[in-house]
């Protein structure tokens, strides 16, 4: 019996931890910079809110470019998955970063990871946000 797929996936601040160092001993993974997206953290509405909180996800969703940007993401994503999982590779880190890791990437990493979950059943997805360890639960 082969060893799963494990993949990984981190949002980060740039301005606080920087980018997840890849604890497989593979040297990392993707890396996607999501603050060329419209920060609904400059809104008062949303300073005390994450990407996890619906009013933040539909003013990414309907307010800003985030949904080409995930559906470019699925697409570059799939090609690595896909070979992987046909040559038997054990590790994938994907990681999501803005300016401070509590609002497009949180949401991002959220959306990639039912993404995989959905696509790919026979992966394990572990989903981890660096900045908000509160939303580490689930």
């Amino acid at each position: 019996m082969s060893t799963p797929l494990k993949i990984e996936i981190h949002s980060f601040s740039y301005k606080k931890g920087g980018i997840p160092k890849d604890s497989s001993g593979n040297g990392g993974g993707f890396t996607f910079d999501c603050r060329g997206i419209l920060n609904p953290g400059r809104i008062d509405e949303y300073k005390q809110q994450t990407g996890c909180d619906t009013a933040v996800q539909e003013y990414l969703e309907t307010k800003t470019k985030m949904p080409d940007f995930l559906e470019l993401i699925k697409k570059l994503v799939s090609i690595n998955i896909d070979n992987y999982l046909e040559r038997g590779f054990e590790n994938l880190q994907i990681n999501f970063g803005c300016t401070g890791g509590q609002h497009r990437s949180v949401y991002a990493a959220e959306k990639i990871a039912q993404f995989i979950r959905n696509t790919y059943p026979q992966a394990e997805v572990s989903i981890r946000h660096d900045e908000q360890p509160q939303l580490n639960q689930h």
